[in-house]
């Protein structure tokens, strides 16, 4: 695998035919496992929020929507969240100002959710960008749920193993789905004990991928080439 450095002029975007994220764009931050911060001109959304006991710095940022994935603790804790966030934790069509988010049936493991109970996947779309937050997702995905998820700008992927995916079926989801940028999510790290796999597991799988502190999104600009890999920093407040 080769690590790509983003050009210094592009203050961390993607290295295709984009410019700085601007009014028009979106932002997306990551704040450890499974939590980011969607950045949208007129809202912010957080996914997968976690308890303190988790182990990474707690994000301390208020929020207009909330998803929740499943019911566990590294993925539900909405209490800790500032403001009066509306809270999406069902399948479903849900929409909010310009923002239409859509909740799909899925499974915490590969047996219909008989170990670890259901998920939710969730395609958000805002600025004519769709982006694909697969939770806990624990099985390969069948031609009916490809066909509700539908076309994927960003997806955001779990790859650690032993409660999700791992590296390789990680790999065979992300060409399942096939979308222009696949940032990685739920592995282990220095911050947390859990007994998944660290990333380097699923970047080694790519010739090569880049490293952010953000990922920037400008409205109607994506990357040339589909199955980009972007690393993300964990974000600070």
């Amino acid at each position: 695998m080769r690590k790509i450095d983003p050009p210094a002029e592009s203050g961390g975007s993607l290295p295709a035919n984009q410019t700085a994220a601007n009014g028009s764009g979106i932002k997306i931050f990551w704040y450890g496992q499974s939590c980011f911060l969607i950045e949208t001109p007129g809202k912010k959304i957080i996914t997968d929020p976690f308890y303190n006991q988790m182990g990474y710095p707690m994000p301390n940022i208020a929020s207009d929507i909330v998803t929740v994935s499943h019911q566990h603790g590294d993925h539900n804790a909405v209490a800790t969240v500032p403001g009066q966030p509306q809270v999406v934790q069902t399948t479903g069509v849900h929409t909010f100002d310009g923002i239409s988010i859509t909740g799909i049936k899925s499974f915490h493991d590969q047996t219909k959710g008989s170990q670890r109970g259901k998920n939710i996947i969730f395609v958000i779309q805002a600025k004519g960008i769709r982006i694909c937050h697969l939770g806990d997702l624990g099985h390969l995905l069948d031609q009916p749920t490809l066909k509700e998820i539908g076309e994927v700008d960003v997806l955001l992927l779990p790859v650690g193993g032993y409660y999700t995916i791992d590296a390789g079926e990680a790999k065979e989801v992300a060409a399942q789905i096939n979308p222009y940028v696949v940032v990685p999510m739920h592995y282990k790290t220095e911050y947390i004990r859990l007994p998944i796999s660290p990333v380097t597991e699923f970047l080694q799988l790519y010739a090569n991928y880049s490293k952010q502190k953000q990922l920037d999104l400008p409205a109607g600009k994506l990357p040339d080439q589909r199955q980009q890999v972007v690393l993300l920093e964990l974000a600070s407040q």
